[in-house]
């Protein structure tokens, strides 16, 4: 799991929040954490100056020793965080949770970086730094949302619970036929289930499963309220139709109003 990761700090709270998510995570994984702030060009050297100090001030206060920090001046602050992703050979990028609109870092740089990160991106939405302990993965019978549950068993530690939940919308048909297709569902997803956890390292979360049929938004906020779910897992590359949606109004509605930390993985 993550072996380098990269926090980019816009110096809201919320993005101190996820540096004390990410340090967390660098120490449970032993990883090197870099911090990465975008300077505005339109901004006066002052401001650049107060930037700098609050940075420092994070740094010293959250992160952990041999930290390195990274300040670069850019426009386009998505295009250069995706960049340093790549050249820093980064494999987890941390951001923090926009529950408002930012001037600079705004929603729509969010957007853009979670079409085009090369790598897991963790949106860091809850106040609490405790290693996770339950985590829910919308799973369905695409690549990416399999490789994305695989990602998450990973990123857990032993103590925490993975369960991956599949929302079944049957065809029009009789009762007794979408009860069929029911069946035929969970017999799949068990399956899918149990295939891939051969891939799983011995020692992990406890995984486990159910399928329920509605509509997706409703099935998933319902769960993650239930469960007091701390971790959303979500695949964003996929060509079935669950995966279709995440890319669409259900990735856009978690990403800017997250109920919980957000996982994404493509």
């Amino acid at each position: 799991m993550p072996s380098h990761i990269l926090i980019a700090h816009d110096l809201r709270d919320t993005a101190d929040m996820a540096l004390c998510r990410a340090t967390q995570l660098a120490k449970q994984f032993n990883a090197k954490l870099t911090i990465l702030h975008v300077l505005d060009p339109s901004k006066s050297s002052q401001e650049h100056e107060q930037a700098r100090q609050s940075l420092d001030t994070s740094l010293t206060k959250y992160a952990p020793a041999g930290t390195q920090l990274l300040i670069r001046t850019s426009s386009k602050p998505s295009e250069t965080v995706l960049q340093e992703v790549s050249e820093l050979g980064c494999d987890l990028l941390v951001l923090g949770g926009h529950h408002q609109r930012h001037d600079f870092f705004s929603g729509t740089s969010l957007d853009r970086i979670a079409r085009n990160c090369p790598v897991p991106l963790l949106l860091v939405a809850r106040n609490d730094f405790r290693p996770y302990e339950r985590a829910l993965a919308a799973i369905d019978f695409s690549l990416c949302a399999c490789s994305a549950l695989g990602q998450a068993y990973r990123l857990l530690p032993e103590t925490a619970e993975l369960h991956a939940l599949h929302v079944f919308e049957p065809t029009k048909g009789t009762p007794k036929q979408v009860e069929a297709q029911l069946a035929t569902q969970k017999a799949l997803i068990a399956q899918l289930i149990k295939d891939e956890s051969l891939n799983y390292p011995e020692n992990g979360p406890t995984l486990s499963h159910s399928i329920e049929q509605g509509g997706i938004m409703r099935c998933l906020q319902a769960r993650l309220k239930s469960n007091r779910t701390e971790l959303l897992v979500l695949g964003s590359h996929g060509r079935s139709a669950l995966s279709q949606a995440l890319l669409g109004s259900l990735a856009q509605h978690f990403l800017h109003k997250a109920p919980c930390d957000i996982y994404v993985v493509r």
